[in-house]
């Protein structure tokens, strides 16, 4: 498979820019595999697909508010700062992305708020538009945090162009997000209200979380027309003894055991066992997942449409089988679904 082989033509107008207006009311494209049928759903409607015993693993991560603005010393230039991780606790160090990256500089300093209680002095150069920052803050560590947080915005993707407003706080976090790490929701997720968890629960599905905070790697656009050659930015990952549980033993007893989004897929098919079961790890993955693919753990899986070329359209053709894919996308280019972060889901049985 080639980079070329996942482009398609999507309108403008299809990019999701507000989601629906109640999480599980997107709509849902249900594809058969064994069938190779097609079938048009509503997210509430996920229910019906599931039994006793069957298992829904998800991704807890939560989003912090990462999108910063700040001034640059003696020119005043507003600059975005986009928090990607944070590499020394003590020292407050950051990797962040700076745009316009060409103001900034080795020695600058960048000041936040309106009271400039919060400083960042420029001291790597890691990419084009990549830097290390090291925040000047007088006050604890938890203090620190919590003055990110009060300046921070929700980091909705590049391609939603209004302004953030205040219902993205919570409709851009999935209603079990509890670690908090990533940089961009882990979108099949967004879906679930908790009216639909509890009739799932009722109906004796199990649940299990892992933890990959999403990174903005995700997301990088793929350059190589030979995908073997496309390397994945890592990310980081848990997966505890209890997850490991659940997961195995919906395996043995040969139940449906679904991934819900692309970053738990990541996540399951990163700590696989030589007998095709699922181990705990905390560590770091990144594994690139494109046709053809052997998957091990998951034989279902909840994703979101995605756009042309990416990571994560690929992954989701080595699932389903990329001509299948194909299909389904004209189909739901013709029938107007939403694509992209806040956009409808899909279902692959």
């Amino acid at each position: 498979m080639k980079l070329s082989n996942f482009g398609f033509n999507l309108p403008s107008d299809l990019l999701a820019e507000y989601p629906s207006e109640n999480r599980d009311e997107a709509r849902l494209m249900v594809l058969n595999r064994k069938d190779q049928t097609i079938e048009h759903k509503y997210f509430k409607d996920l229910i019906d697909y599931f039994n006793e015993d069957d298992v829904l693993i998800l991704n807890n991560t939560k989003v912090f508010p990462a999108r910063l603005y700040g001034n640059k010393e003696k020119t005043g230039a507003r600059i975005e700062v986009f928090l990607l991780r944070e590499l020394n606790e003590e020292q407050r160090l950051w990797d962040v992305l700076v745009d316009p990256a060409r103001k900034i500089r080795i020695g600058n300093k960048l000041y936040f708020g309106d009271d400039d209680t919060l400083v960042a002095e420029v001291i790597d150069n890691t990419t084009s538009r990549g830097r290390t920052l090291r925040f000047l803050y007088d006050g604890s560590y938890k203090e620190f945090r919590n003055k990110l947080k009060e300046l921070g915005e929700t980091p909705l993707p590049k391609y939603i162009k209004r302004e953030v407003e205040p219902e993205d706080e919570d409709r851009y976090q999935t209603i079990y997000a509890k670690n908090e790490g990533a940089v961009a929701a882990p979108t099949a997720g967004l879906h679930f209200s908790k009216h639909l968890l509890k009739r799932l629960e009722i109906k004796g599905v199990n649940f299990a979380e892992v933890t990959l905070h999403v990174g903005l790697g995700t997301f990088n656009p793929v350059e190589v027309e030979d995908l073997s050659k496309h390397k994945m930015d890592s990310e980081e990952l848990t997966i505890d003894a209890k997850a490991v549980q659940t997961v195995n033993l919906g395996i043995q007893n040969k139940k449906r055991v679904c991934a819900v989004g692309t970053t738990v897929m990541r996540a399951i098919e990163s700590a696989v066992s030589s007998n095709g079961m699922l181990n705990e790890m905390d560590g770091w993955t990144n594994k690139f997942i494109f046709p053809p693919y052997d998957f091990s753990i998951a034989n279902c899986m909840v994703t979101n449409f995605h756009t042309p070329k990416s990571t994560l359209l690929m992954m989701v053709s080595a699932f389903a089988g990329h001509d299948f894919i194909k299909r389904a996308y004209e189909e739901a280019i013709k029938e107007k679904y939403k694509f992209y972060s806040y956009g409808d889901a899909m279902l692959i049985l």
